[in-house]
């Protein structure tokens, strides 16, 4: 199979453990483009916060792509056009922010370039640097979120996020969709949005068929896109019941494994195994 596209998770997946991209990986999905292979970036990520890793890539260069917001928009990177893009409603914003302050659990959206917040907490910050954008805390979260918004996150420690994530899927799921994509960040996008509707919607204008895409990612919000994938691909550093709906488990993220995939799949070197 000749694959015409290579789809990527970041966090964990493409990314080393600093945010930086190994010179091996780096080297490998330049290679893919200068090939004619599209490398679309796909993250829960802000558009914002998925700007220095496109660049770095090139991918205004080869006309590759970039699906944020865990599917939320599609932006062609040479153009800046957005093919695609998806919010939820002020209502929605304040509806899930009263099922928040009932499920205890601290709750951020973004407005503009900012991360939106009532309440300081750790894991707002953990967003903050990862994306880059700076956090605003506002007395009022209701009041200060007047525009639909792409996406709200509620986040707090695992343990407790987890039932809550059980609880608002019973209730929620005919509304939203709902993806843990770290162990302390719980997403809601509109209902039909995530990686891989967004997927779907991509090859399609690019006219490639799903059977020439692979798919790479670690967690429960990669899930559908490596399911819809003609291969998907789990990192080593995924949990057990991803890799079970993968085609295959690479390497883990510290290791390559983004980069073996590659060579192997696309470029059609010969990996040497450890």
């Amino acid at each position: 199979m000749a694959y015409k596209m290579i789809v990527l998770d970041l966090d964990d997946t493409l990314l080393l453990e600093d945010g930086s991209i190994s010179k091996r990986t780096k080297q490998a999905l330049i290679q893919a483009q200068e090939n004619d292979v599209k490398v679309v970036l796909a993250s829960g990520r802000p558009t914002f916060g998925m700007r220095a890793i496109a660049d770095e890539l090139s991918l205004d260069t080869y006309g590759s792509y970039i699906l944020s917001f865990n599917g939320g928009k599609i932006i062609n990177w040479r153009t800046n056009e957005e093919l695609f893009s998806s919010t939820l409603s002020v209502d929605d914003v304040q509806k899930l922010y009263e099922l928040s302050r009932r499920e205890e659990v601290f709750i951020h959206t973004y407005v503009g370039d900012e991360i939106i917040t009532e309440e300081a907490n750790r894991y707002t910050t953990i967003e903050s640097e990862l994306t880059g954008l700076p956090v605003n805390v506002v007395d009022d979260y209701v009041e200060a979120v007047t525009t639909p918004v792409v996406k709200t996150l509620m986040v707090g420690d695992p343990g407790k996020l987890k039932p809550v994530e059980e609880t608002l899927q019973a209730e929620l799921s005919e509304y939203y969709s709902i993806m843990r994509s770290k162990p302390y960040f719980l997403e809601f996008t509109e209902k039909g949005v995530t990686k891989g509707t967004s997927l779907n919607q991509l090859i399609q204008t690019c006219g490639i068929k799903r059977e020439e895409v692979i798919a790479i990612g670690d967690s429960y919000n990669d899930q559908e896109m490596i399911e819809f994938a003609g291969l998907g691909v789990a990192m080593g550093n995924a949990p057990d019941d991803i890799k079970e709906v993968a085609d295959l488990v690479t390497d883990t993220n510290t290791h390559d494994g983004v980069a073996k995939i590659v060579e192997e799949y696309v470029l059609g070197e010969v990996v040497v195994k450890n």
